[in-house]
């Protein structure tokens, strides 16, 4: 029936394969198969079909979902890619079940990225429409001047726009806080490269309401409390984008 149908890219997300954008990116390579045949983008399984990525069949074992939250260190790569990367958070944390990053935390920064097998969360979630706030502990390599505060508070052109609107707020002569709801490609570095200063340490310390309180490289279960509070906070997020905000295509 056309009802058990399901675009590949759907179906690998909710078996808790990876991210309906990573499956985008791996039918577009060519290793996903359906049946033997490499499928087109948009192509429809059905709960018959073999579904294999890279020449192994998926297997939808996914009981209750993952949801983890780590401190990840400096040098760690946010990638699945275990065959490419070899400091990929995936070897690093190696978690018994296979789960994926919900964005990314630059390989020179440090702090808060959150990890679950659950697609359709990191779908709402990475909808930078949403205003989800992500904030950040920033150390910078001269002293800070109000000039400085408003005008990353006011926004900054960085990849041909304006950055939003954001909340900072100077800590100490080198250090200052900064509370964003855009995910901008190192967003925060280009915006003080702009400014002319450059980042020495990043850290993010909270994703909406779930904070890094474990000590660096460690990773723990979000709670059911942080998970119900998560939940009402992404509850009118879309999973996709309205005609009124169209996707950017990437360079």
């Amino acid at each position: 029936m056309e009802m058990e149908l399901k675009r590949i890219n759907k179906y690998l997300s909710e078996v808790g394969y990876c991210s309906r954008r990573a499956a985008d990116k791996l039918i577009e390579a060519g290793r996903v198969t359906i049946n033997g045949v490499v499928p087109e983008m948009g192509t429809k399984v059905s709960p018959t079909d073999v579904v294999a990525v890279d020449g192994e069949s998926v297997v939808n074992t996914k009981t209750e979902s993952v949801y983890l939250a780590f401190n990840k260190p400096v040098g760690i790569v946010c990638t699945t890619d275990t065959r490419v990367e070899k400091d990929n958070i995936i070897d690093y944390i190696n978690y018994p079940k296979r789960i994926f990053p919900i964005g990314r935390l630059d390989k020179p920064s440090e702090g808060l990225i959150l990890l679950t097998d659950d697609g359709d969360i990191v779908n709402k979630i990475l909808r930078a429409s949403n205003n989800h706030e992500k904030e950040y502990i920033v150390t910078v390599d001269k002293p800070i001047s109000q000039t400085f505060i408003e005008r990353m508070s006011n926004g900054v052109p960085i990849l041909d726009r304006v950055t939003k609107k954001c909340k900072v707020e100077k800590l100490g002569t080198y250090e200052f806080k900064i509370i964003l709801t855009q995910g901008l490609n190192r967003q925060i570095r280009r915006m003080c490269e702009y400014l002319t200063y450059e980042v020495e340490t990043l850290k993010r310390v909270r994703i909406m309401n779930i904070k890094c309180d474990m000590p660096i490289g460690e990773y723990r279960n979000i709670t059911k409390e942080e998970m119900k509070e998560l939940q009402a906070l992404i509850g009118d997020s879309t999973k996709t984008f309205s005609p009124a905000h169209p996707p950017k295509r990437r360079q």
